[in-house]
């Protein structure tokens, strides 16, 4: 019986900590210490679990918005797409001053987009970044079909994304090209701001920065984490 109570309890300290982790992100990071990388995506996961399930967390933005008058110390940074079912907070059941947001079409590495996060890291204590893809991304569709974009604009969309459709084309079949192009890009993307960023490659390599590929799945809700 000693045993059991002794297995609980280590059990409910680990959901306590995980579901708890981003909590300190509110708090100067010279005052308190950042929760490991493990613990940070857990309670990302978490949060995407009561998201998937229909079962958010509540959250006192009243209190948040006094807490944040002044300051901001977000732990996770999201480069995401900007497609509209996929917005990052509500994805991972987060409240205010808990994600740092990058979005952009594609969710591909642009020097703005990149600059962005250079300053969540350097300046507001981020310590993770999350590119995050998504099933039936517009974005890869377009520049998967080889068409011709309207304007240059909308072609600075697909540009960045042609390569990973020119992978997935050269992959044995199994899984739709456009959906290994989206995870494919979601890699190329996650070296591309290693490789565009004195910054965030520096942090990486001195352990104070983590990037985590991820992957939305529209039908489902979840996120599946690739790397």
């Amino acid at each position: 019986m000693r045993r059991v109570r002794r297995f609980l309890f280590a059990v409910t300290l680990v959901a306590f900590i995980a579901s708890h982790a981003l909590s300190q992100s509110t708090d100067h990071p010279s005052t308190a210490q950042a929760p490991s990388s493990e613990q940070i995506w857990t309670s990302l996961a978490l949060g995407n679990q009561r998201f998937v399930e229909g079962k958010p967390a509540r959250h006192d933005a009243v209190a948040d918005r006094r807490t944040l008058q002044k300051t901001q110390h977000p732990l996770v940074a999201v480069l995401s797409c900007s497609d509209s079912r996929v917005p990052p907070e509500a994805v991972f059941d987060q409240g205010l001053g808990k994600l740092f947001i990058v979005r952009v079409a594609g969710n591909s590495s642009d020097p703005i987009g990149v600059g962005s996060l250079e300053y969540a890291v350097e300046h507001l204590g981020t310590v993770m970044i999350v590119v995050l893809g998504h099933q039936s991304c517009g974005a890869v569709t377009a520049a998967c079909s080889g068409e011709k974009m309207p304007t240059s604009n909308l072609e600075s969309v697909v540009a960045p994304i042609a390569q990973s459709c020119s992978v997935a084309r050269q992959h044995p079949p199994g899984e739709s090209l456009v959906d290994f192009a989206i995870r494919d890009h979601v890699h190329k993307t996650a070296m591309d701001l290693l490789t565009q960023s004195t910054v965030l490659k520096h942090a990486h390599d001195e352990g104070k920065l983590t990037i985590v590929e991820a992957y939305y799945s529209l039908d489902s809700g979840a996120v599946t984490k690739l790397h």
